[in-house]
């Protein structure tokens, strides 16, 4: 049985390949990890990081790492302040800059993730996803993805998990390395970061009936 250049480099390739790159840029980025890590202790207060299980390669649950971006500013019941109040100033400059995402670095170096595939979402999605729409887990959860250079979070969920899916039948170094080029300047020209409506993206809520299937 044959073995095609892209399954060669997703089977045999494309681990070790971000293995060596997360590690090089923990070295070369530990000044600015360790900055930043100051800076949110400081402004936010601890904890510094921001940890949640996200779901990853087959589904597989794994803790996720980011650096805080919110307060934890509450109601008079108790209830966390929406997001639009919580992300502070100094969150949103993390979040323009996506230097919010640099512990993930630390994801890539354990396995839990990619340096290129689909975004970690939440757990509680887990059940409203389609078949097709589940495909998404095929393949590691990514730093950055197909979905992330084309919109972020300024697309639907239907387009960005129609992104997701294409990115998995089409896994290569090529579209590695062209995507990590355009995540490169969407993150130096702050693309994308907001959605029309939410101070983050709206929560997923599942497909429509009549879209539960990619034609």
């Amino acid at each position: 049985m044959m073995i095609s250049k892209g399954n060669i480099y997703k089977r045999f390739i494309k681990r070790p390949t971000d293995f060596i790159l997360s590690l090089i840029a923990v070295i070369v980025l530990s000044p600015v990890i360790l900055f930043v890590a100051l800076l949110v202790r400081t402004k936010l207060g601890s904890p510094v990081l921001f940890k949640q299980k996200r779901p990853g390669f087959n589904e597989k649950i794994f803790m996720m790492y980011k650096f805080r971006t919110m307060t934890d500013e509450r109601d008079e019941h108790g209830e966390l302040l929406p997001d639009s109040v919580r992300l502070t100033k100094f969150g949103r400059f993390l979040r323009s800059t996506s230097l919010d995402e640099l512990p993930e670095l630390f994801n890539i170096l354990k396995g839990d993730m990619a340096i290129i595939g689909p975004r970690p979402l939440l757990v509680q999605y887990l059940p409203l996803y389609n078949e097709y729409q589940k495909r998404r887990h095929e393949v590691r959860p990514g730093l950055s993805g197909l979905a992330q250079v084309s919109g972020r979070n300024t697309i639907s969920w239907e387009e960005k998990f129609d992104l997701d899916v294409k990115y998995v039948e089409s896994v290569s170094f090529i579209n590695d390395w062209k995507i990590i080029f355009s995540t490169i300047k969407k993150v130096f020209v702050r693309e994308g970061i907001n959605s029309e409506a939410a101070a983050t993206m709206e929560p997923f809520k599942g497909t429509r009936k009549e879209r539960r299937m990619k034609l």
